[in-house]
């Protein structure tokens, strides 16, 4: 596991017996986890790595940074979320009549399960719906049980086209952008937070899960190449959680050079998306929406 380094952040000092020094300076953005963050010594330039052993030691902290920081719900402000809910995609895997994200679900569009869950976060201020106007009605008819604003703007041909879409239509004073997939109704409340937690703290970041099947890398030919390590392979979900100013920046760059990504831009940029472990289950085929059905009556 390498050192999650932090820049530009407000400083701590710690006192503890567990460093070799009295006084070391730690970025307050490492907190409030303390099961690995990044320790420089002024002196040398040193890093020392803390993995989860180390909770059992006793730790003194004297912090200099705003409280916000460091506490583990405040971190995000209330009403400072702006949701992009993507509700444009064709969903062809399914073979249905129309878009799986408008699906039922236990009586109800698949889309209406994470709008519902984000409408009830306090962070959250608004939800962006991206969707074509013949669907509109469906969130229409869902306002009366939301407190949040609700707003529309139409997708693009493809999904980061949708996104900017969205981004144009965004509060210019939110502090964090979270776009999810309308199709995965299964995203909790609980995950959802921890990633809020982890794009304010650090700038992007992203739910996933573990690859578990064996993956192979293959030529033009269709012959093996080599066996990937799934050690090192996430399968990416949503919502990814980034800070409009680094959104913004990487649409920029994706506008300037043709064929480039928006996920490579903000790599690019500097600002991979940091990973957060999500839930694995979601009805991208047929033969899965047995498995969605029993946990809605579970989580709803």
């Amino acid at each position: 596991m390498g050192l999650l380094l932090f820049n530009n952040a407000p400083t701590c000092t710690i006192s503890t017996q567990f460093f070799p020094t009295k006084s070391t300076h730690v970025t307050a953005n490492s907190f409030p986890s303390f099961s690995h963050f990044h320790v420089s010594f002024p002196s040398s330039g040193q890093k020392v790595g803390l993995r989860r052993r180390a909770r059992v030691r006793t730790y003194g902290i004297k912090c200099s940074a705003k409280v916000d920081y460091v506490k583990g719900s405040a971190v995000v402000n209330e009403k400072s979320v702006s949701v992009i809910l993507l509700a444009g995609g064709k969903g062809k895997r399914m073979g249905a009549s129309m878009p799986k994200q408008y699906l039922p679900l236990l009586g109800q569009p698949i889309a209406l399960y994470s709008l519902y869950t984000f409408s009830r976060m306090i962070e959250v201020k608004e939800i962006v719906v991206v969707c074509d106007p013949s669907y509109k009605d469906i969130f229409e008819e869902a306002k009366d049980k939301i407190n949040v604003d609700l707003k529309f703007t139409l997708p693009g041909k493809e999904r980061q086209d949708s996104v900017y879409s969205g981004l144009q239509a965004v509060d210019l004073n939110s502090e964090l952008v979270c776009i999810h997939d309308s199709a995965r109704p299964l995203v909790r409340s609980g995950d959802v937070e921890k990633v809020l937690k982890d794009g304010w703290l650090i700038g992007a970041a992203v739910l996933g899960v573990p690859v578990k099947a064996t993956i192979k890398e293959a030529n033009s030919d269709s012959y093996v190449v080599k066996t990937l390590d799934r050690k090192t392979l996430w399968e990416m979900q949503t919502p990814q959680v980034i800070k409009p100013e680094l959104l913004r920046k990487g649409f920029e760059l994706v506008h300037s050079e043709t064929g480039l990504h928006a996920g490579l831009a903000q790599n690019r940029l500097g600002h991979g998306f940091f990973l957060q472990r999500g839930l694995s289950l979601n009805p991208d085929r047929p033969m899965d929406s047995s498995s969605p059905n029993y946990l809605l009556t579970i989580f709803f």
